[in-house]
Order: C-alpha cells, then structure tokens, then sequence
C-alpha cells in the first residue's frame, strides 16, 4: 500500500533574503501591481548591497484586490516558485512586469526565474497557494496595514517615506537597538 507524501509547502514568512544570523530584520508587505512597492524595490536592494551581513528581508503579499485585479494571483505565483527556490527571482521579474501579470504572462515569468514543476500553471488555476496570500493578508491587517508598501523594521512599523536614507537612518538606530540588548544579555 501507498501513502501519499503529502509536501510541506513553505510560507511566504519563511522566504527570506541577506544573512539569516542578522540581527535586523525589514518586513515589507507590498503589492505586485503597486507603483510605490515598484519604486521602493531598488532601494531595498542598495540596503541590502549596503548592510550586507547585518540585515535580512522578508515581503509578504497585501494585494490591494479592489484596484489591481492581477495582485493577488501574482502573490501566489511567487510563492509557488518559491517552493523551488526561486521566490526572488520570480519576486524581481514580477516587479519588473507589472503592468503585465496575467496568468499566461506568469508561466512564462515562472519559466524565465527557472520554475522547472510541470503542475505550475495548474496550481495557479486551482488557487494552491491562495490561503498563504490570504494568510500574509490578515497578518497585515492585524498590524494595522491598510495601504502599500507598509514596512517593519525589528517588528516595529515604519512611519517615515521609504527613502534610502530613511531607512538608513532606521536600520542604523536599530543595529544600535540591538547591539545594546546582546551586550546586556
């Protein structure tokens, strides 16, 4: 008799970039369809060039379903590269891309991160990863997200603009923050 292995399948709060030993950690709940989650990608990317080794980053999904229609499936079309390692990768092409993710656009954006799983597109359709874009949601909501990006630095909510040197600024202040408590500890 078979069993059938039933597959873990990793969540979004587990798909983290930078060093995983960090003692800062930056939480940015986006949108794929965003303009501003758009723009604030490539700073994101100069910090962690920047702080390389002393931060890490994790962007969970709050797609803004009533204006951008395309958000939502896009968020499980990233996680479900994601099951293959190649969560950032589809990440980057989806931000690139925009103003095109449609599903058939998504197979192809899967293929071009290096998504290899022949069921990919069935999984979209069936809305596999769905209740993990549902969960990523409803954590947003329960820390008082309404709109995107919406950033957290160490668990506390970013209040300033997104700009490199705010965030600068921040992650300094907070590996201040934390060097402080471990020499305490």
């Amino acid at each position: 008799m078979k069993f059938k292995v039933e597959e873990k399948i990793m969540p979004p709060k587990e798909m983290i970039v930078g060093d995983p030993e960090a003692k800062v950690l930056i939480v940015e709940y986006g949108d794929y369809e965003s303009a501003e989650t758009a723009k604030i990608h490539s700073v994101v990317l100069q910090l962690l060039e920047t702080y390389k080794g002393k931060i890490k980053y994790n962007f969970r999904h709050f797609p803004l379903t009533r204006i951008h229609q395309r958000s939502f499936k896009a968020a499980e079309a990233a996680i479900a590269a994601g099951q293959e390692g190649k969560f950032w990768e589809m990440h980057n092409i989806l931000l690139h891309h925009q103003r095109n993710l449609g599903t058939i656009s998504l197979k192809g954006y899967a293929r071009d991160a290096g998504v290899t799983h022949k069921h990919f597109l069935d999984d979209l359709m069936n809305s596999k990863f769905g209740w993990y874009v549902r969960d990523d949601q409803m954590q947003a909501v329960d820390a008082g997200v309404t709109n995107v990006p919406a950033i957290f630095i160490n668990g506390q909510r970013f209040e300033r603009k997104p700009t490199l040197q705010n965030l600068s600024a921040a992650i300094v202040q907070a590996l201040k923050s934390t060097k402080k408590v471990s020499q305490r500890a």
